[in-house]
């Protein structure tokens, strides 16, 4: 009897517990005859790609004859079985031996079973194997069953990339000598705002070496034998396993990968085992620990593989861990609660991990790009981000408040500093405090203007459902793309989404379909380098060069969505032409999907992201051929006046309140209207309460914003008389310079 949710979670634990000495060929075999016994089927083969010979080999099978492992071979043109991986989809069939692509090896029993699954294990559109079930009964396999070998071989394939990564490094890697960090100790640094919050704690400076740290603590530890090593690595695998739980409940939606490489360098035996070599001849334990942390960050960050150099922090924090382990079981509590963390450079998956260990903020040494400001905004986590010489001034291990609203850091600050922001964070809750929130939101005169949110990530269902958004109004397809390793699969992004549309409980929900390019790259995506990625492979553009990864995200939000109100729109459109390209590959998708019996809503609305100037001038157009059309007013904003919002050296020129942009905006919304089509507007320009009355002056009543703003809006809102609105809206259009507007604005 199949029972495919066990086989699932039994696959899974065989995986996790992948490290504990056990070979690869021996788990894949373990693999294999669990799939056998859980699905009853007859045969379970896993192949393994080699890309250098483009041929896949038997690795593993439970039900063929053993002798076969390592010496059946097929290509991509070979076999059902090739069929499958170089088409990248699932093949069932019922009767194997019928097939043209049927291809017969003698001696290894398998001409008996006729019903045959095989099953592509992709990471994003790489492909590493498939995964074979057969049996003799035709006909065995059923959907649930592709369903169920799809799950295992997402699985599977984050196994294999993870592996892969750990071994590519070491081939290229060249240990170097480690560099001190200078200090300077100063009362107050200076920087600029990433995600706004006050933040009180320990700094923990994170480029300093793991024993220096360790030293500084505990000095009398230096003697500690591999005993007491292989003490500490034991609990600091329990507290990264600790950790990967709270990760799973609190961010199912980008968890994936996020402390697994922590976990693989800890199994690595050239890891673990060098730092007992260097202990065996002599070396102090912490001693050993620094050097082998060192010839690892020096092995990842001379590597031409963006992947690899992105491990560095993930191995500095092991020797940060390892080495306060060592010291005592009492100076090292697991996560970062109550500390501060300066680093030099964050990935989005850094600031998910530091989440999840409870850091309080954030002080970061180079540009702020959008996304990672985002993530902290939408994980509540303060962070600054400040000039070289202002990091290096940063003393580890002394209280520190932050100001991240002002960019300010305050060194042991005063405690009268530090009541002054007490008060001022109660004064903020005071303010923001949702029980007096509405589920409708009325202006002064009476006219219903809606709240919706934007989510980044599903953590942000929780403050949406709490401000009582009526809505989903954008929701940043990208974060799951960015924190991983590689491209999600169909059915990871089906699962996420699946979350989306159920917590908003019938409400609805619109998609923006992956956004990536600008500030938002993708480490693993191989593609030339662009001299201005902000107008380059960005986007829409992506997505529709880049058919299969774009028809694998709307097929899993069709799933999705097939019984909800749900919408998709498609960001950084240029011209009419991108938008029927984009439609048709949706239409498409949803054919495929109803030839597989998969429901869909053909009710399902496409929308446009108007962000373009080229937009603006073919808004009419687009009005009518888009069921409605959303203000992306960052970029537009950003693409109109030719202003990088992230360069500091001319953000001071980006001012959304430009009158080329209130005329641009007036100009969309009034498109909208005449074709009868919804509008709305998401960005930074809806959540300023001074904007309020020129946006639903002009006909806005859709809002999407952070929904952290929720209650300023809506008192903004509630304060706004509509005819008194249209005024100030039709003076605003009226004025042709940025001081004329300026002044009006202080004036009201």
């Amino acid at each position: 009897m199949k029972d495919n949710i066990e086989l699932i979670c039994d696959i899974a634990e065989r995986i996790a517990s992948a490290g504990e000495g056990k070979d690869r060929g021996e788990l894949l075999q373990e693999v294999a005859f669990s799939i056998a016994e859980h699905m009853a089927a007859d045969v379970c083969s896993i192949y393994i790609y080699d890309e250098i010979e483009q041929m896949l080999s038997l690795r593993a099978t439970q039900g063929l004859d053993a002798s076969a492992i390592g010496t059946v071979k097929l290509s991509l043109e070979e076999g059902i079985t090739g069929q499958a991986l170089r088409e990248l989809r699932p093949i069932c069939v019922g009767q194997a031996s019928t097939e043209s692509t049927y291809k017969f090896f003698p001696g290894i029993r398998e001409e008996q079973y006729e019903a045959f699954l095989a099953v592509p294990i992709l990471r994003g559109q790489r492909r590493i194997g498939v995964l074979v079930v057969q049996a003799s009964e035709q006909d065995y396999f059923k959907e649930n069953d592709v369903s169920a070998l799809r799950a295992i071989a997402t699985q599977l394939a984050t196994m294999f990339e993870s592996v892969k990564l750990l071994k590519e490094a070491r081939q290229g890697g060249i240990a170097l000598e480690s560099k001190a960090i200078g200090e300077v100790q100063q009362d107050i640094l200076r920087g600029r705002s990433a995600s706004k919050g006050v933040a009180q704690g320990i700094s923990c400076v994170l480029d300093l070496g793991a024993d220096e740290h360790a030293l500084q603590m505990q000095p009398e530890s230096l003697g500690a034998d591999v005993a007491a090593f292989d003490d500490a690595l034991r609990r600091t695998v329990e507290q990264i396993q600790a950790l990967q739980v709270t990760t799973s409940e609190k961010l199912a939606d980008v968890a994936v990968l996020i402390f697994s490489a922590h976990l693989l360098i800890l199994e690595d035996e050239q890891f673990t085992g060098r730092i007992r070599e260097l202990i065996a001849e002599g070396a102090a334990a912490l001693h050993a620990i620094h050097l082998v942390v060192d010839e690892y960050v020096d092995i990842f960050s001379s590597s031409s593989v963006p992947m690899i150099r992105e491990k560095v922090l993930d191995v500095k924090d092991l020797g940060n861990r390892l080495g306060r382990n060592l010291c005592s079981e009492e100076a090292f509590n697991s996560d970062y609660g109550g500390q501060i963390i300066a680093v030099r450079e964050l990935l989005p998956s850094d600031i998910l991990k530091f989440s999840a260990e409870q850091v309080e903020g954030l002080i970061i040494c180079s540009g702020v790009t959008s996304h990672n400001a985002i993530i902290c905004r939408s994980l509540g986590i303060p962070m600054v981000a400040i000039s070289r010489d202002a990091f290096d001034a940063i003393p580890d291990g002394v209280p520190i408040l932050m100001d991240a609203a002002q960019g300010i850091i305050y060194m042991e600050p005063s405690d009268e500093i530090i009541t002054k922001y007490q008060e001022l964070e109660q004064t903020w809750r005071v303010l923001n405090d949702a029980s007096d929130v509405q589920e409708v939101r009325r202006t002064a005169c009476g006219k219903v203007v809606e709240i919706m949110a934007n989510i980044n990530l599903l953590s942000d269902l929780e403050p949406a459902r709490h401000f009582k958004a009526n809505g989903v109004g954008l929701y940043r397809s990208e974060f799951p793309f960015i924190v991983r390793s590689d491209f999600p699969s169909e059915e990871e992004q089906t699962h996420i989404y699946s979350r989306l549309v159920e917590n908003m409980k019938g409400r609805p929900v619109t998609l923006r379909t992956l956004d990536i390019g600008g500030d938002k790259m993708l480490s693993y995506y191989s593609n030339v380098s662009e001299a201005n990625p902000f107008l380059g492979m960005r986007a829409i553009r992506f997505s529709l060069q880049n058919r299969d990864i774009f028809s694998q995200q709307l097929r899993a939000f069709l799933r999705a969505g097939a019984k909800v109100d749900a919408r998709i729109m498609f960001p950084l459109i240029a011209s009419v032409d991108d938008f029927i390209a984009a439609r048709e590959i949706v239409w498409a998708c949803m054919d495929e999907l109803e030839s597989q019996g998969v429901a869909v809503n053909r009710e399902t609305q496409l929308g446009v992201m108007m962000e373009l100037p080229s937009a603006v001038e073919v808004a009419e157009e687009l009005a009518d051929e888009a069921d409605f059309l959303s203000i992306g007013s960052n970029d537009l904003v950003q693409y109109m006046l030719a202003v990088d919002r992230t360069n500091e050296q001319v953000s001071a020129l980006y001012k959304s309140h430009h009158p080329a942009i209130l005329r641009a905006i007036h100009r969309i919304v009034a498109a909208a209207q005449g074709a009868g089509k919804p509008v709305s507007i998401c960005g930074d320009l809806a959540t300023e309460a001074h904007m309020i009355p020129f946006l639903l002056g002009i006909g806005l009543r859709t809002l999407s914003i952070d929904i952290g703003s929720a209650p300023s809006i809506e008192r903004a809102i509630a304060a706004i008389d509509l005819a008194a609105a249209e005024e100030v809206a039709a003076r605003l259009l009226k004025m042709g310079k940025i001081s004329e507007i300026e002044a009006f604005l202080v004036d009201r």
